[in-house]
């Protein structure tokens, strides 16, 4: 006999959650099982914390209906391919008459109308539908910003541990970054990612496109490389090592990274969650901050109440980004070819004789 549907308060709303005992996280030895009710209370829980990074935002959803289980992948979105797990960029059927949303336009020029939570209800109605990880676009759906979709609000910085690097080492260099933010008098609120990397955003005056603010990205990334000998910029794995990786195009259009308080399907249900810098150079186990623990944390507040009220200039990167002589770098593959952009070769198959000065192939 099916378990009858639950209710969880959102705000003023009350949202129905059916099959409320369905498992979406097994147990593991350190945290008990975690049901598709208790997700959707999670994310009521953790409401003011978790509206402040995705009000206003268009947002994508990472959808795990069948819960984070042994043999279940995330889907890649290739054509034909059948996944239990998958990335929502338009607003499912079903959805209330309380959420709104919002069109976005991709690099292929194609549109969609994506989710646009601007209240509680709609995060906990998602999480109905399966969501665990929301994704938003770092604009905002207001006008008085100047920013439908066309100018960021924020820089967001990626570091992320490849083979060889873990979480310590990406602490250590958010502590770099930190620096290198001050000196160039900008402010970063940085949280876990909620598996192994760590995650800085900026807020920054809506006043530049997405192509400049990929530019400060690495421009960022390049400075960061000069003052520690454990960061790369370099975008074909082969050329890494064993390095933090900048990530610059988490700032290219419709890339998005995970939000504050997104749960991540991972064992243990741990959550991408926002820190002070301080407390983050102490932290070793970032799992440690799961569904289960996070919420006590906000009777003390949200680390990034402030974020709204450090809005930085991006002029400093930019001048940054011409004085290293506006070098362009790759594009991800899914990505139309774009000005100045290098070869899309890896530099161990790339025979110079094959490519004209423009990146172009040279046929046969």
């Amino acid at each position: 006999m099916a378990t009858p549907a639950a209710e969880v308060i959102a705000g003023d709303r009350a949202v129905r959650v059916s099959s409320p005992d369905r498992v979406i996280y097994p147990a593991t030895d350190s945290t008990p099982e975690v049901t598709k009710l208790m997700v959707a209370q999670f994310f009521a829980d953790v409401g003011d914390g978790l509206m402040r990074a995705l009000r206003h935002r268009p947002t994508a959803l990472e959808r795990w209906p069948k819960g984070v289980l042994p043999g279940i992948k995330l889907g890649t979105g290739r054509p034909g391919e059948k996944a239990d797990a998958f990335y929502q960029k338009r607003v499912p059927m079903g959805a209330p008459d309380y959420l709104e949303s919002c069109e976005v336009t991709f690099p292929s020029g194609r549109t969609a109308q994506e989710v646009c939570p601007t209240e509680i209800a709609v995060p906990v109605w998602c999480a109905q539908m399966g969501a665990l990880t929301f994704h938003p676009w770092p604009v905002r759906r207001d006008p008085a910003l100047n920013s439908w979709g066309d100018k960021p609000d924020e820089l967001r910085i990626d570091l992320d541990p490849q083979p060889g690097t873990g979480f310590t080492d990406a602490v250590r260099v958010a502590g770099v970054a930190r620096e290198l933010l001050a000196d160039l008098g900008m402010t970063g609120f940085a949280k876990t990612s909620g598996n192994r990397g760590v995650h800085i955003f900026v807020r920054i005056e809506p006043r530049w496109d997405f192509v400049e603010v990929r530019h400060a990205a690495i421009a960022f990334g390049r400075e960061l490389e000069k003052r520690d000998d454990g960061v790369t910029t370099a975008w074909w794995k082969e050329e890494r090592g064993e390095r933090i990786f900048v990530d610059f195009n988490q700032n290219s259009r419709d890339r998005t990274i995970a939000s504050a308080y997104s749960l991540r399907p991972l064992p243990g249900a741990p959550v991408s969650t926002p820190m002070t810098w301080d407390e983050l150079a102490g932290v070793t186990d970032p799992k440690a901050f799961n569904l289960f623990t996070v919420p006590e944390r906000m009777a003390d507040g949200d680390p990034w109440a402030g974020i709204d009220d450090a809005v930085c200039s991006l002029q400093p990167l930019l001048d940054a980004f011409e004085e290293q002589g506006a070098v362009e770098l790759n594009y991800p593959p899914d990505y139309p070819k774009m000005p100045g952009e290098p070869p899309r070769v890896q530099p161990s198959k790339k025979v110079a004789e094959h490519w004209d000065a423009e990146g172009r192939r040279i046929e046969d």
